[in-house]
């Protein structure tokens, strides 16, 4: 939408820009009225890797904001633009380019990093933004733009920036020394109110004179009692540390007070006292405040439950390190997981990290933490808030946010400036080396191993763990270390990594003459030796076919090793009668898994929505073939039959051949808003990956322009509530979660990875993860569809009701992907500007529709999402599109391969997140159906699975203002 010139947007194109741009860091706090304008005057610029956005020296024309992607920021000494240094990276949110205030030079040369999607603000516009909302913007900018610490010292400020290089932080955690804030925030006062309250009138005896040693301590609680009292009284506290953490945010704000004022909230006997209580004969809550309170009770606890892990963060990390509990560092250890400065380095250095991070906090903006010319003595990375970098001469040439680090590299070079200790720091990197065993070939390494305390083992007290090595090498040791007295249910977790992952750094083809060469001939003077070693490749084998499982039947080369080694066993068996006892489960192997000698399987209208929908899903292997129709640009189409893995290149070939045409023709999927992707020649298995009402279309390339998209590409041009209205709720949710576990039941653990990784590389599909992943986003849209195409108030508002009421249900069947997908699609930019229609929804479907939205808070890496599915037991139906995005952060951070040799710790992270799929469907589902009330289980049935939506988001923006106009 950015695309348009200003003057050329609709409405409904500056809804789609603000949405988006709400997304963004930068603009969380902007005024609606400020992000409006920036809608209506912002350009979208989107940048290929490497491309030069404008050098330093040069003066600026624009403003920008990064919206995806990162930029490199280089500066120079010298004219020489080759002699630049990147002295840190832009992420998203970042915003700069406010130099062309004052139209002075650029400060530094920006380079994308990636492919990057940028906000562009012209020079002429931003001035009048800025001229308009100065100090809504004072913020976003750094100074002397940016709005200052004022008062007797803020010239000095001003004088200290301009002759030194620094690091200046901007906003903020509430300051160390100033822990207990002296004003409490209005919402944590009244949360303390509410709890008092409520505990005065449920259980006053909590609340009393205690003594301890003589003495008597006034109107007090105990810790273990206040921890006990939230637990049973919400159910969104899932733990004792979860409690804790919410009691601390009372203590850091002063509401609630140890009585000999330490700093930190304990699961213990100690004595705690409410603010209110301070005073001697504080009065008692009336009827109407404890009314009041009762009736606030549950929002509060849902508030101090979202702020609560924050708050136990900092507390932890207040502690001097060697006062760290094992649960504390465990803490700490989670949170490491997801900064992304940290996501190269090893488990092992950010557990040792864990042990040594200090809470460092500056509760002032212009704060300089150091200047040019210091020694380092720590490594900085950002929990909150943000810090400028600013060089002699040129300024602020940066902002670095959430998640960003500094300091490391003076650290490590012993390097004036440019928190860890730097002696911790220097002690993690040696202690790391010292345990590091490296296995070398020709002077070359070939195996890297960690050598760990193995606490769980009485009989070794050393553990080694596969850091990277060739994959021969990693498969002798996983054999070697592989455990013969144990049940096959307990897989050692580092072969269970091994056979997961092994398809990105070595293929089955070869794999298996690998695993062939790993089985030692008969020795007579080794026999034990060998039987030994036998029976592990065997155990490897079963293990390995056990998790490869309908993918065996893919490859010649895969089943043909199975054929061969089972023979190889059985003959063994004759002479060694101890291998006979696994014989049987090769044997069972074999017998499942058939040659590709099979007739392929024809999927028709296997992705639409023909009544095969209706039959039980069955997982769809890449040797499976499908007809589909590519249309022409007259809108006439062929009918093919390929596999469904083949290649864009195959596809085009084949529609060729049906057309006998001698035209180069390309294939283009066309959306229904007509927006065309030229699909590259080696793309595989795109069936499955179009959008809901996509097509294919094939054409020459100057046919393309002309290009437009079917009439039935349009979607429905009435909702379906009259048809959906008679069926309950809970039958609804039931039948979606049904259809739900058939799809993600199919999906392979093997398709996330080639997912992750990129599937061409592979040449497998991942059709069964594409459709389970569409019907995410066919939910999402139904909810919007429906709304949008809704014409009555009253009916809209029942709507809304009907789709709360499901996503609760689906939500109580643990189908966490159906119910993000009814709750997000009401927070569709069409659906949540419909005022008049949400003002006439009663307060307590408000409520609990506040209640789901929290749930989906993004903040500390999604952590309310994560806390309730830590507490569900299997079945789940996940939300797939986190684990996804969790998947591709590991890999996007880390490195495949290092010097040559596989990166087995990124295997490692990389299955851990496989394995939360595993998790999930350890049990199946098997939920009994609700009471059908008005419509039958088989019409519920067939309508949850025929879904029609509109997927042009510009088209529902414009039934949505149809509905209800923009108001002036």
């Amino acid at each position: 939408m950015c695309v348009c010139r200003p003057e050329e947007r609709s409405g409904e194109d500056v809804d789609i820009i603000l949405a988006r741009l709400k997304s963004v860091k930068a603009f969380e706090k902007f005024h609606p009225a400020l992000l409006q304008q920036i809608c209506l005057c912002g350009f979208y610029e989107c940048l290929d890797k490497g491309i030069t956005l404008y050098r330093q020296g040069d003066i600026g024309t624009n403003w920008y904001t990064v919206l995806s992607g990162s930029l490199d920021v280089k500066v120079s000494e010298t004219a020489n633009h080759q002699d630049a240094v990147t002295i840190c990276t832009l992420g998203i949110g970042t915003a700069f380019g406010e130099s062309i205030l004052d139209n002075t030079p650029r400060h530094a040369t920006i380079v994308t990093r990636e492919f990057s999607e940028l906000l562009r603000i012209e020079q002429k516009d931003f001035r009048t933004l800025w001229e308009n909302y100065r100090q809504c913007m004072a913020g976003l900018l750094v100074p002397p733009y940016g709005v200052m610490e004022s008062g007797p010292n803020a010239d000095s400020k001003y004088k200290h920036l301009a002759f030194t290089s620094c690091v200046v932080c901007r906003v903020v955690y509430a300051c160390l020394s100033l822990f207990v804030s002296q004003v409490p925030s209005e919402k944590i006062l009244r949360a303390g109110k509410v709890l008092r309250n409520n505990i005065l009138s449920r259980a006053p005896h909590m609340i009393r004179d205690r003594k301890y040693h003589l003495k008597t301590y006034r109107q007090c609680c105990m810790g273990t009692e206040l921890v006990d009292w939230l637990m049973q009284h919400t159910s969104c506290v899932h733990s004792r540390v979860q409690a804790v953490g919410m009691w601390q945010v009372l203590l850091e704000e002063g509401v609630l007070n140890h009585v000999d004022q330490e700093l930190s909230f304990q699961d213990k006997y100690l004595f705690y006292r409410f603010l209110d209580d301070e005073i001697e004969d504080a009065p008692l809550p009336t009827e109407e405040e404890k009314k009041e309170s009762d009736e606030e009770l549950q929002d509060t606890l849902l508030l101090l439950s979202q702020i609560g892990p924050d708050a136990h963060l900092r507390m932890i990390l207040s502690k001097q390190p060697g006062q760290r509990t094992v649960d504390d560092l465990e803490i700490i250890y989670e949170e490491l997981l997801h900064i992304k400065a940290l996501s190269h380095l090893s488990t092992t250095v950010k557990r040792e990290l864990a042990g040594v991070l200090i809470f460092e906090s500056h509760a002032k903006a212009g704060t300089v933490l150091f200047n040019q010319g210091e020694e380092g003595t720590s490594w900085y990375i950002i929990l909150k808030g943000s810090v400028n970098v600013v060089i002699y001469g040129k300024g602020v040439v940066c902002t670095l946010h959430e998640g960003d680090d500094f300091g490391k590299l003076a650290l490590v070079n012993d390097a004036p400036r440019a928190a860890v200790d730097k002696e911790d720091f220097n002690r993690i990197l040696r202690d790391v080396e010292a345990n590091t065993v490296r296995l070398k070939e020709h002077e070359e390494d070939v195996l890297v191993l960690e050598k760990t305390n193995n606490r769980s083992s009485g009989s070794s007290p050393l553990k080694y763990t596969v850091m990277s090595g060739t994959p021969e090498k990693i498969l002798e040791h996983l054999l070697e270390t592989l455990k013969l007295d144990s049940q096959f249910t307990e897989s050692d977790p580092a072969l269970d990594d091994f056979l997961l992952m092994h398809c990105v750094f070595v293929p089955n083809s070869q794999l298996c003459p690998l695993l062939m060469a790993q089985y030692p001939f008969h020795e007579q003077e080794r026999v034990e030796y060998a039987l030994n070693n036998k029976r592990r490749v065997i155990r490897l084998v079963l293990q390995w076919a056990a998790i490869n499982t309908d993918h065996l039947q893919e490859e010649d080369s895969s089943f043909n090793f199975l054929q061969e080694f089972n023979e190889t066993v059985c003959e063994e068996s004759r002479l060694i009668p101890a291998l006979k006892d696994q014989l049987p489960e090769l044997e069972k192997i074999i017998r499942q898994n058939p040659s590709l000698s099979f007739q392929h399987k024809v999927l028709l209208r296997q992705f639409s929505t023909g009544n095969d929908r209706l039959q039980k899903k069955q997982p769809i292997r890449s040797t499976d073939e499908i007809l589909f129709k590519v249309y022409c640009s007259d809108h006439t189409y062929s009918t093919i039959r390929v596999p469904v893995a083949a290649s864009v290149r195959e596809v085009i070939a084949a529609v060729t051949d049906k057309l006998g045409s001698g035209d180069d023709l390309l294939l283009i999927h066309l959306n229904s808003a007509g927006d065309k992707e030229l699909l590259k020649p080696s793309d595989v298995s795109i069936f499955s990956s179009l959008s809901i009402n996509g097509r294919l279309f094939v054409c020459p390339r100057d046919q393309i322009d002309s290009l437009t998209p079917l009439p039935e590409q349009e979607g429905p041009s009435a909702g379906s509530m009259s048809t959906f209205e008679l069926m309950s709720s809970k039958d609804l949710a039931h039948q979606m979660t049904l259809y739900d576990w058939e799809l993600f039941d199919c999906v392979h653990e093997h398709e996330l990875i080639y997912h992750t990784f990129g599937r061409q590389h592979f040449k497998k599909t991942t059709a069964n993860l594409d459709l389970f992943l569409r019907r995410f986003n066919e939910v999402q849209l139904w909810v919007v569809t429906e709304v949008c195409l809704c014409p009555t108030l009253s009916k809209r508002v029942q709507l809304l009701k009907k789709f709360i009421k499901i996503a609760a249900h689906c939500k109580e069947f643990r189908n966490l992907n159906s119910f993000f997908a009814i709750i997000m699609g009401l927070g569709n930019p069409a659906v949540c500007r419909l005022s008049q229609t949400w003002e006439k929804l009663p307060s307590k479907f408000k409520k609990s529709y506040g209640e789901f939205e929290n749930l989906m808070d993004p903040s500390r890496n999604h952590r309310a999402y994560r806390l309730t599915m830590a507490k569900l037991e299997p079945p789940i139906i996940p939300f797939m599109p986190l684990l996804i995005k969790d998947m591709t952060f590991t890999h996007e951070g880390n490195k495949t391969f290092t010097d040559r040799l596989v990166n087995f710790e990124k295997m490692r992270m990389i299955a851990s997140t496989v394995r939360i799929m595993r998790y999930c469907r350890s049990q199946p589902f098997n939920q009994e159906a609700p009471q059908a009330t008005g419509k039958s289980h088989q019409d519920v049935r067939s309508y949850v699975r025929h879904i029609s939506v509109i997927d042009n988001q510009r088209t529902l923006s414009q039934l949505s203002h149809r509905l209800e106009p923009r108001r002036t």
